[in-house]
């Protein structure tokens, strides 16, 4: 598994869901903005820009963080904040968001994460900040080519589009348009655990995946770019100092998984294994709640 660097946003062709002339958008009267984060696992670093799409109406953002145009496709994408899903649907023919999600949380305020390559999540469903609501895609209207990467946008409902876009707010920040690059926060709400997963797994590690385990924890995939490692950790949310079941596991295909498994207060792990090139699968559980990825992050 190679660790992804940065790149320039690929070219969107998304389309709205409505086609008028762009216009600055009107300050918004919905209810009090919630407290979004970044639409990407806890630590992850994404470079958004919301120029460089013609088809783009005013603050939609276009995020990439991958070494090659096709580097990010499958890359778990979050919900930005706690919400109910109103649309999961593949969308192309309709307005070229491919497979999209539209998450309500509340006020007025509503999230869109679209071309994504599956949806994790269906219409109705009550969604937590930071669930895993899909994966990085290229979906789109049908002969619409595009370089896989999440176009994502706040909207309220208080008046029509393209107005009702807003500025996207991450971590209490305004987004620096048209384009900055990013570190997200959104490591599933407050949590007193004193431990990170970069220090459970030491030092040259980033994370490069995470998945939710309910609201027992989060488990993390870790890469180190220095010596070609990757590292699993689970780490607590509740039961904090309590030693409860807790278990974290990588396996590089064609080898022997490792886990470390047993009654911890923090965490479990740090379980660690050379996958340079090389696909993984890996998860953890804490509580009752499991994660198990397929073999992916083949570099």
């Amino acid at each position: 598994m190679r660790l992804k660097s940065l790149v320039t946003v690929g070219l969107a062709v998304v389309l709205g869901l409505a086609f008028s002339t762009a216009t600055a958008p009107a300050a918004s009267a919905a209810g009090p903005r919630p407290n979004f984060q970044m639409p990407f696992p806890c630590g992850q670093t994404w470079s958004g820009n919301s120029s460089a799409s013609s088809a783009h109406q005013s603050y939609e953002i276009d995020f990439n963080r991958g070494s090659t145009a096709d580097a990010d496709y499958g890359d778990t994408v979050v919900a930005a904040a706690a919400g109910t899903v109103v649309i999961s649907a593949h969308q192309g023919s309709t307005n070229g968001f491919g497979n999209l999600i539209k998450i309500d949380h509340g006020g007025g305020w509503f999230t869109y994460y679209a071309h994504l390559s599956l949806r994790s999540v269906s219409e109705g469903a009550h969604v937590t900040l930071g669930q895993k609501i899909g994966e990085v895609g290229n979906t789109s209207k049908p002969g619409n080519n595009i370089s896989p990467h999440l176009h994502y946008e706040v909207r309220t409902s208080d008046t029509s589009y393209p107005a009702n876009i807003q500025k996207a707010v991450f971590n209490g920040v305004t987004f620096g348009y048209p384009a900055q690059t990013v570190t997200s926060q959104n490591c599933g709400g407050a949590s007193t655990n004193p431990y990170t997963p970069q220090e459970v797994c030491g030092s040259g590690y980033s994370v490069i995946d995470s998945a939710a385990l309910g609201t027992a924890g989060t488990v993390y995939l870790l890469y180190n770019s220095g010596n070609g490692y990757n590292c699993v950790a689970t780490m607590k949310k509740t039961s904090l100092g309590t030693p409860t079941a807790t278990t974290a596991y990588l396996e590089v295909q064609g080898k022997s998984r490792v886990t470390d498994s047993g009654n911890f207060g923090y965490y479990a792990g740090p379980v660690r294994a050379s996958a340079a090139d090389t696909c993984v699968k890996w998860g953890g559980k804490a509580g009752s709640n499991t994660y198990d990825s397929p073999f992916e992050h083949c570099g």
